[in-house]
């Protein structure tokens, strides 16, 4: 082994390996059992064969009919999974009139409580007309990205509209409500990130997420404090790393008002948790938006926080605003960013302008007539009631949301409470309520919800109607609870 030695000529001290003792080596040699020399003995001749043999390719010819018979019993692997015929995907309900407060599926009229129309606005003589009006001047679509003779005046009118709408200083439209948030995270999030995410999120959040190849923790729905375990663990190892530290960035993604559960995020605690660990907000208001707050400003307005203090809100328009597309809403610098790289806004035609009026005349309805969220709001917490009352079931969410989830009180296997789910809802189809089942990609969500029927509540709907169709509803479920019971 190298030591320090000394050379006796010159009495100079030096570091490395000593010189071979030709005799020690003999005598090592000598001593050592004779079947640790064969063993070595057989291994070097080994060696020595490998690298003198010479290597030949190994070909071997089959015959035409082994060919034939290869090729007859060779079965590819399948390009998707076996789908049965009876998938709902593959047997979807048909609606061949909508609006107002009724809805026609399969030929039935019924209560609509099925779709995200909130405000009414699918209908509305006004948000129509402003509809038609745009098609008369601009056509039907833009056949262009915004980059590329895409953006019309109307997109502009609509986000600088938007902007003061919000008190905020740039809002940034896209042509599809589930690119808004799938595009949105991407653009800033990217490898080597570290996302904090609710379990509870939506599909296209989950998009969101897959396609930033960030990495992500999931935090348990809605629950601070394993948030706050998560982010303290994070904090504990940027302390043993703080020069990655200093190139991770980090981020919180959430819902205002979760579409799968019916409740509210704790925004407070988030920012709360924000700047005390230094982690940005990402915050989908899809289905808040219009809605919640006084003046129907969403979560932030509801909360009594300021919406600076978010660094990201993105919405759908497919919901309280009755039409299509999204935007996303922030500062000057991080939304313009997305017009460089947000792949929803850059590669995909921009939204056809006659779209984006009757959001514009919506948001106008809301500012003009706020009592309608009042209104809305009222008759979010009479269902709510109405709903808790059905034995067996129960209700998921906050009696202010337009969005409630009936669920069964006592669960048990997923199929076989879907089962009876969709029971319940064929039997209120009948009795003349429109309803649907809460439907999910099971295999393809993180974390699937437990099955439930989703209930929606509009403005459209009277008050009679309201009560005539929660006593149907009641019927069903009783009448589907005791022929299992």
């Amino acid at each position: 082994m190298d030591k320090i030695r000394s050379d006796e000529q010159s009495g100079m001290w030096y570091f490395g390996p000593e010189p071979w003792d030709f005799g020690e080596l003999f005598e090592a040699f000598r001593q050592a059992p004779y079947y640790h020399i064969a063993v070595e003995v057989i291994l070097i001749l080994f060696i020595i064969r490998l690298l003198f043999s010479k290597s030949y390719p190994i070909e071997t010819k089959l015959t035409k009919e082994e060919e034939e018979q290869l090729i007859e019993e060779w079965t590819p692997e399948p390009l998707v999974p076996k789908t049965p015929q009876d998938h709902p995907a593959l047997n979807y309900r048909v609606v061949t009139q909508q609006g107002g407060s009724m809805l026609t599926v399969d030929g039935i009229q019924g209560i609509n409580m099925g779709t995200f129309n909130f405000l009414g606005m699918v209908g509305r003589k006004e948000t129509a007309e402003a509809s038609l009006k745009t098609l008369d001047k601009y056509g039907v679509g833009s056949c262009g990205p915004r980059g590329f003779y895409g953006t019309m005046d109307i997109h502009l009118q609509f986000e600088e509209q938007v902007a003061k709408f919000m008190g905020i200083e740039e809002v940034i439209l896209y042509a599809y409500g589930f690119s808004t948030v799938a595009s949105a995270i991407p653009a800033y999030a990217k490898r080597g990130d570290l996302i904090f995410c609710d379990e509870g999120v939506s599909f296209s959040i989950q998009m969101g997420l897959l396609a930033s190849r960030s990495k992500v923790k999931f935090f348990k729905h809605n629950n601070m404090e394993d948030l706050e375990r998560l982010l303290e663990e994070q904090h504990r190892d940027d302390q043993k790393n703080p020069k990655k530290a200093q190139k991770t960035r980090k981020f919180m993604v959430v819902e205002g008002l979760y579409t799968n559960y019916g409740d509210i995020a704790d925004i407070k605690k988030l920012i709360e948790l924000k700047f005390r660990y230094k982690v940005r907000i990402f915050m989908d208001e899809s289905v808040s938006f219009g809605v919640l707050g006084k003046s129907g400003r969403g979560v932030t307005e509801h909360c009594g926080v300021d919406i600076t203090d978010v660094d990201l809100i993105t919405v759908s328009m497919e919901m309280a605003l009755g039409t299509l597309g999204g935007f996303c809403m922030g500062s000057k610098y991080i939304v313009d960013h997305q017009r460089l790289s947000g792949l929803g806004y850059c590669f995909s035609a921009s939204l056809p302008p006659m779209l984006a009026t009757p959001a514009m005349v919506a948001i106008n309805m809301i500012k003009d007539n706020p009592s309608i969220l009042h209104d809305l709001k009222e008759k979010c917490q009479f269902v709510y009631g109405e709903l808790s009352k059905i034995k067996g079931m129960k209700v998921q969410g906050i009696s202010v949301s337009p969005i409630q989830h009936l669920s069964l009180a006592n669960a048990g296997d997923r199929l076989s409470d879907m089962k009876l789910l969709q029971d319940i809802v064929e039997q209120a189809l009948d009795r003349g309520v429109v309803l649907t089942l809460s439907r999910y990609l099971d295999e393809e969500e993180a974390f699937p919800p437990p099955p439930s029927i989703r209930v929606a509540v509009s403005v459209a709907l009277s008050d009679d109607q309201l009560v005539s169709a929660l006593k149907s509803i009641q019927e069903a479920a009783s009448a589907c609870l005791q022929r299992v019971s």
